[in-house]
């Protein structure tokens, strides 16, 4: 009896095989909130990756009213580790998934605006807290309430291994 690797390695069986892989790699941002999310975006940016790209800073224009990312009009740009500046709009519009790295304990000021914008264009935030020995319960909490309503996953990580693990996962 033939077994059932065998027969599907015949020419008959063959006409079946599907040519391509299964999944495509996703066009991911991955963006630092704050120096703790900086020094690791630096770090693993350095990994080869197939669509994903790596910001280091955000910046806006200066309001009377809280920034919304209600519209195109948005003038906040995303400075990217080869200190060229893009739009956040237009880099979230063609993302898949947006991963927002920040340190416990951050205030995490632009989660709001990118999550918003996320949420308004159907793309997934996620968060990653990056924590280390001496972090305390009130330091990511902050952090959390804060970035929680922002997105779909919130991730607390005691390691900078997970950020690498998890965009690999994303299919970055």
């Amino acid at each position: 009896m033939q077994s059932e690797s065998a027969r599907l390695t015949t020419r008959n069986e063959s006409r079946f095989r599907v040519d391509y892989p299964n999944s495509i790699a996703r066009s991911v941002k991955v963006i630092a909130l704050d120096e703790t999310g900086r020094r690791l975006v630096d770090q693993i940016a350095l990994l080869p990756w197939a669509r994903a790209t790596f910001f280091t800073s955000l910046s806006h224009e200066q309001s009377p009213a809280p920034l919304r990312a209600e519209s195109n009009a948005v003038r906040a740009w995303l400075n990217d580790i080869a200190g060229q500046t893009k739009s956040l709009i237009e880099e979230i519009e063609i993302a898949d998934v947006v991963v927002m790295i920040v340190g416990a304990g951050s205030t995490a000021d632009a989660a709001p605006l990118i999550g918003e914008a996320c949420q308004l264009r159907n793309v997934t935030a996620v968060g990653l807290v990056l924590q280390d020995e001496e972090t305390t319960d009130e330091a990511i909490e902050r952090t959390l309430r804060k970035m929680r309503q922002f997105v779909t996953m919130l991730v607390v990580a005691s390691g900078d291994e997970y950020a690498e693990a998890m965009l690999t996962a994303l299919r970055a």
